[in-house]
């Protein structure tokens, strides 16, 4: 399978990449996300920003019960209806964003769910394994199933692609 996708978006201008695998399937073996990024889209994820200036990138489905909002961040479309995102400035500023994913890591896990691999994908993996520590603090401070205990956290995991419901 080989398909090559053009973006050219207000953000990035005359990009391409190439899919090398089918959607959702041949992901490295250390990486399991929980969530898929259209079902992250319908939980609601990143104040439903997130993405809406890109949708003909991907699958029209991933969109069609996804909680957006392209005026402005609005906490209240997010599953757990708390703001748990840094902004994209702080991301630059950490060095975080690689150029070819400029809006970060749920783009680089949207691409690469899609079927593109990448020369980011180890760097990406890595740092989406560290999110674990913040799934181990809600398994320690919460009980089972109770979904209001450390909403912000629980957002933020969901941001990675981790279902915190299921603890």
């Amino acid at each position: 399978m080989k398909k090559i996708i053009v973006v050219n978006d207000k953000i990035q201008k005359n990009y391409s990449y190439e899919l090398s695998e089918k959607i959702g399937n041949n992901f490295n073996p250390e990486f399991k996300p929980d969530l898929s990024p259209k079902k992250m889209l319908e939980l609601g994820v990143f104040g439903g920003k997130y993405m809406t200036d890109c949708k003909k990138e991907f699958p029209k489905d991933w969109f069609l019960k996804a909680k957006l909002c392209s005026k402005r961040h609005d906490p209240h479309l997010n599953l757990f209806g708390v703001n748990a995102s840094q902004p994209l400035s702080v991301w630059k500023e950490k060095g975080w964003i690689h150029p070819n994913d400029p809006r970060g890591w749920f783009q680089w896990y949207c691409r690469y769910y899609f079927g593109r691999r990448h020369k980011d994908d180890q760097r990406q993996i890595k740092r989406w394994k560290a999110i674990k520590r913040h799934i181990a603090q809600i398994k320690k401070n919460c009980y089972p199933g109770d979904l209001d205990c450390r909403r912000k956290q629980r957002q933020a995991v969901l941001h990675w692609a981790y279902d915190s419901r299921k603890i």
